[in-house]
């Protein structure tokens, strides 16, 4: 048996965790430089309140109906994701964190164990809102695909109170008849038009099609979607993640910026993080791309992006500033307003089996990286950073409506009077 925890609204639904005077009222929480409407809690889709609206076009609306607006707080989100997960992981022996809000569960030893599935999703919601005080919904099936479209009942589907089994085939049956082909995991707008047209229009027509049929008119996913969606396990989750090839930070700017200074600032900034996340998983960088833009809606529109090579792959912060430094002349061009810029380590080594160079030795010394990192984990990010990083906030993200981090900076600790 596999299960789906997914958490409710879940940026909204952790603004509210703390600040008690909202839980009643509807929230919603804002994109990147506070965009666009990225996350709606139920009271607000009872409004009607539209997801990936632009602000300033519903602006008017929702102060009329008395809306808490909030600007994305992603340290906060992260600190209660991984509370919730370890809640969540208590309940399973196999456990896979599929995004910030979803975790797929799989359950070997508890099958024979575990005689009611309803009550002990029922026993999981419970267990994450006393623990996080956040809700969430659980569904049950015999592959992870119809674990995924239990979750879908389990929170959006009426009748299920927050929990739905599909583990037989009248409750298959059932929860599929219910959902549209769309809703269905791995079945996106443009595939879903397909299918339409050939009249599969809910996920239970889906069910009954030949998988091979399938393969031959879409793909192997399909087949493979067709398969899951009647009882046969075709999805694994490997038991470690595997690195990621690419490693990225950009960011469009919270105001344009145009002088040399603030926007090497900020490249400097995004190597310092890329660096952060090579060490994390181990790897090191061979080819950055360094790169800057304007709007693509500017009269004279200017993107422009550099690689370099480094003679030996690094993790090390200095030398992915240093290179940074190197070709930032090349990046940069007067008169142009910038909107965005970003680096990107887009050839990844295994610091374990790296390639050295006989004619440029490798002098890199983890000893101050590892000291580096452990200061800023243990006191915050960028408690300790390059001086190239500078102290401008005109570059950095846009956050009017930021809520307090409770759960990571001392001063925003919430205080209890009695």
């Amino acid at each position: 048996m596999y299960a789906l925890v997914d958490a409710v609204s879940f940026y909204a639904s952790c603004e509210k965790v703390f600040d008690p005077s909202i839980r009643n009222r509807p929230v919603v929480v804002l994109t990147n430089n506070d965009g666009c409407i990225c996350a709606v809690c139920p009271m607000g889709r009872h409004l009607g309140i539209p997801k990936f609206k632009p602000y300033f076009q519903i602006k008017p609306f929702l102060a009329k109906h008395n809306v808490v607006i909030r600007s994305s707080n992603y340290e906060l989100y992260a600190d209660l994701s991984e509370k919730m997960m370890n809640v969540i992981g208590r309940f399973c022996d196999n456990q896979y964190v599929y995004s910030i809000d979803e975790s797929f569960l799989q359950f070997k030893k508890y099958n024979h164990i575990i005689n009611d599935w309803q009550q002990y999703g029922h026993d999981i919601r419970r267990a994450v809102w006393q623990e996080t005080r956040l809700p969430v919904g659980v569904g049950f099936g015999t592959t992870p695909t119809l674990a995924k479209a239990a979750n879908h009942a389990a929170k959006k589907l009426p009748g299920y109170n927050g929990v739905a089994v599909v583990n037989n085939a009248a409750s298959r049956k059932e929860v599929l008849s219910k959902m549209t082909v769309t809703d269905v995991w791995g079945i996106g707008s443009r595939l879903g038009k397909r299918l339409n047209v050939l009249g599969i229009t809910s996920a239970w027509d889906l069910a009954n099609q030949s998988p091979k049929a399938m393969r031959s008119q879409f793909s192997v996913l399909v087949e493979r979607t067709v398969n899951e969606l009647n009882g046969i396990v075709c999805i694994n989750w490997d038991e470690v993640k595997q690195p990621k090839q690419e490693i990225f930070s950009t960011r469009s700017f919270g105001q344009r910026i145009n002088e040399t200074h603030q926007l090497k600032t900020a490249l400097v900034s995004h190597g310092a993080i890329v660096g952060r996340k090579l060490r994390k998983q181990h790897s090191r960088v061979k080819r950055l791309a360094v790169f800057a833009a304007s709007s693509p809606h500017d009269d004279n529109y200017y993107n422009k992006s550099i690689i370099y090579e480094f003679a030996i792959a690094t993790d090390n912060t200095l030398h992915i500033a240093n290179a940074i430094s190197a070709v930032f002349n090349r990046v940069y061009a007067s008169g142009v307003n910038f909107y965005r810029c970003g680096v990107g380590a887009i050839e990844l080594e295994n610091s374990q089996f790296q390639q050295q160079d006989l004619f440029w030795p490798n002098n890199d010394d983890p000893t101050l990286m590892y000291c580096y990192d452990g200061i800023n984990n243990r006191y915050g990010n960028e408690t300790l950073q390059l001086a190239a990083q500078g102290r401008i906030e005109k570059w950095h993200m846009r956050r009017e409506f930021l809520s307090p981090s409770f759960t990571s900076k001392w001063r925003d600790i919430p205080k209890i009077s009695c």
